[in-house]
Formats: structure tokens, sequence, C-alpha cells
């Protein structure tokens, strides 16, 4: 089973290209913070390269830049090459099939998530569906004490 998630931060604001028969395609990577830090030293981070693809693609770069956080969940791609040098490489990708907000809502107040396994668009973005957690999300949220159970 070829299955990736990852939550990082952007490294760049992603950018929609074309290809030449026209569908949608951003190339961007991600910083994603490494779980277990030896003590005394830093954290590390890995900066993994991503691909999306058609309304994935337009969602991402519509709605993400530089530094947010992004959740993603897809497959690793490989792919050989040979480089201007001649000598032969190998590329790994994750291509993109859902994208997330791992974060509140931005200053202009949208937010939302968008799952390419599906056949249409969805106009207005929905909820986020990973959360960073943070108690000003959760304000006025009702208690325990409030439930009807």
């Amino acid at each position: 089973m070829n299955n990736v998630s990852l939550i990082g931060r952007l490294t760049a604001d992603p950018e929609l290209r074309h290809t030449q028969s026209d569908l949608a395609m951003t190339r961007f990577s991600i910083a994603v913070d490494r779980s277990y830090t030896k003590p005394g030293e830093d954290r590390q981070t890995d900066f993994i390269n991503l691909i999306a693809w058609r309304q994935t693609a337009e969602f991402i770069c519509k709605y993400f830049t530089k530094g947010q956080r992004i959740g993603i969940t897809g497959e690793i791609r490989t792919g050989s090459y040979t480089d201007k040098n001649g000598n032969k490489r190998t590329s790994f990708d994750v291509v993109v099939n859902n994208a997330y907000f791992c974060e509140s809502r931005n200053s202009s107040g949208s937010y939302g998530n968008y799952s390419g396994q599906t056949s249409r668009r969805q106009s207005e973005p929905a909820e986020a569906a990973y959360s960073s957690g943070e108690p000003s999300e959760f304000d006025g949220m009702p208690g325990d004490d409030d439930l009807p159970f």
C-alpha cells in the first residue's frame, strides 16, 4: 500500500502551471519537522517535494502561501532521469490526492479542504480536516455542562 500523510509548512508560494495539454499542475515543497530530537540538538527538518494536479493544484495555489501549514495525503512516485552531466538520477515526489488547512482561519476568513477523489469542486470551502489545536479555535464551543446528554 502506498499512502503518505504529511503536515508541514510551504517553503515558497505555490505556482499554478499548465501542461501542453492544458492540465493544471503545481510543484512545491514543504518543510516537515522530525518528531524526535536528541537531547542538546536542534530539531531536524526534512524538505519534501510534492506535485498536485487539476483541481487539487488550483485549490493549493489559490488558498496556500509560503510559510502556511498544509496537510496532505497522497502517494510516493519514483522516476529516473539523466542529468546534464550524464549521471543517472532517481527522483522521489509525493503526488497529492488531498490537501487540508492545518491552521485556523486567515485574515480573509476563508479556509477549507479539497479532495481530489471527488468529481465536483465545492463552491464554498469546507472546514479544515486538521486543526492546529490552538485554544482560540475552541472559544464559544459548548462545555460538557451544556451538552444534552
